[in-house]
């Protein structure tokens, strides 16, 4: 019973047309949206991958300050005698 769904599915002659951007029509409303969709999708990427970078950058700024300033707990203290 799935499977004859499936097929059902799979060659309604409806599912088979072709949209805007691959059938040739590319001033059409369906293949700019199409195109601003990729651009809003790779917009949010890049922000996310952006993100994601500048957070490193700042761990490794952060560690490089941490690591050239002198640590007090390890030196002994100076008494006077």
């Amino acid at each position: 019973m799935l499977m004859a769904m499936a097929a059902v599915v799979c060659f309604h002659p409806t599912t088979t047309w072709a949209c805007a951007a691959c059938y040739g029509q590319s001033d059409s409303p369906m293949a700019k949206g199409f195109n601003w969709g990729i651009v809003s999708l790779l917009a949010v990427v890049l922000t996310v991958l952006g993100g994601i970078s500048c957070f490193f950058f700042y761990l490794a700024r952060r560690a490089a300050t941490q690591a050239a300033v002198p640590t007090v707990a390890n030196q002994t203290p100076v008494t006077a005698h």
